[in-house]
């Protein structure tokens, strides 16, 4: 049987029609995802993967969402609400253990954001009496501090980060910390608390140091890459369904970031960067500050002056130093919890570490990007402490300062 012209014509266009629309499937990703993030200046590699288009040229369409504080990343993470966010690196594994969650619920570190960048800050009630890196002393300080009134520092979130920095520091010093009241307050707070008193010091990211530090509130004592070089910081963390259900799609996002990554450790792109991250939506805080820090220039407060990084401030990528989520990381956190009393028996690191630290699926993606996997379980160093040996955590409990 014939077809007419007009039949033709009209089922080659029906074929055009279904092919277009078969073809747009395929370029278009299969959902939103969301991300969260916490107003710190280390949400960089989100921001900068979104404002530069790097989600859509991978294929993912992703939504930035601000959070207000850790425990709402968290709670979100676990509900589903976020499919990943920016995440303190010990996070999951403080709420695995039950220090800053429920114990047993899982989300997974996928990669490393950052290393190095955040600070403990002292009010100005310790200006005159402690100085820049004067760990030794700290613990004077407190003591006369305390003849006047009681002394609380203030950290991010239980077994976070922040927290094990500022335990780190205290033990360093000698400062007893059942002396001190210890309290989590959200990182965009912390500055408005140090001015009404509410704390004589806190550990957190940047910007709120540098911002303390402008606005007279108080000063940089220390910076963490001054506890610990290169120190993992930030992670991107992921919510276990997304992670096992959605995993080309988390590839996706994960190679977006690791080119902002490297395109941040150019050292011309950050003032583009400091630029996003001062508005509303991101960190709302001065583009001044946190152009500074992130340059390595910390103008100290309390009139301490300026300090240079040179090779030590927060890195992203560092020729493919710090994206790898490390398993050593893992036990370095979990003996700390140990340490510090949070545990009151050694966990099983190696059981947790394989659980929720995804280094295989990093591993897939670096290949596929030509991004260098960094080796894993070897020794810690860090500034204040003996050598963490992570085959033999025992040791190092048995010989390192509570």
């Amino acid at each position: 049987m014939k077809l007419s012209i007009k039949k033709i014509t009209l089922l080659s266009a029906m074929a055009l029609l279904l092919t277009g629309i078969f073809a747009f499937k395929l370029s278009t990703p299969s959902r939103k995802i969301k991300l969260g993030f916490i107003p710190l200046t280390d949400c960089a590699p989100l921001v900068a993967a979104k404002e530069l288009g790097l989600f859509a040229k991978y294929g993912v369409d992703v939504e930035l969402e601000k959070q207000a504080s850790w425990a709402v990343v968290r709670d979100k993470l676990l509900n589903g609400e976020l499919d990943g966010a920016h995440c303190l690196f010990s996070m999951p594994l403080s709420v695995y253990t039950g220090v800053g969650g429920k114990a047993g619920s899982e989300m997974k570190i996928a990669m490393v954001l950052n290393n190095n960048g955040q600070a403990i800050t002292l009010s100005k009630d310790f200006c005159g009496q402690v100085g820049f890196k004067q760990v030794n002393k700290a613990a004077a300080g407190v003591k006369a501090v305390q003849s006047r009134k009681e002394v609380t520092f203030a950290q991010t979130f239980p077994g976070g980060t922040h927290d094990i920095w500022l335990r780190y520091w205290m033990s360093a010093a000698g400062i007893n910390q059942k002396s001190v009241g210890i309290i989590t307050i959200p990182p965009p707070q912390m500055v408005a608390n140090m001015r009404v008193d509410n704390m004589e010091g806190y550990c957190v990211g940047e910007p709120w140091n540098g911002v303390a530090a402008a606005q007279n509130v108080g000063f940089t004592h220390i910076a963490s890459q001054d506890l610990w070089k290169n120190h993992p910081e930030k992670a991107l963390v992921v919510n276990s369904a997304f992670a096992a259900g959605n995993k080309e799609d988390l590839k996706k996002v994960m190679k977006a970031i690791i080119e902002a990554c490297k395109w941040l450790d150019n050292m011309g792109n950050r003032a583009k960067v400091a630029s996003w991250l001062s508005k509303p939506n991101y960190v709302n805080a001065p583009v001044q500050v946190l152009e500074a820090r992130l340059k390595g220039s910390y103008d100290l407060g309390c009139e301490l002056g300026v300090q240079k990084y040179k090779d030590d401030y927060m890195t992203f990528y560092n020729n493919g130093i710090v994206n790898t989520p490390k398993k050593s990381y893992a036990h370095w956190f979990l003996a700390q919890y140990v340490r510090f009393g949070y545990l009151k028996a050694e966990p099983n690191y190696k059981a947790i570490a394989e659980k929720l630290i995804l280094d295989d699926l990093f591993a897939e993606v670096a290949k596929e990007m030509g991004v260098p996997v960094q080796p894993d379980m070897q020794p810690i160093k860090t500034n204040f402490d003996v050598v963490f040996d992570p085959n033999n955590v025992s040791a190092y409990l048995k010989t390192t300062k509570h």
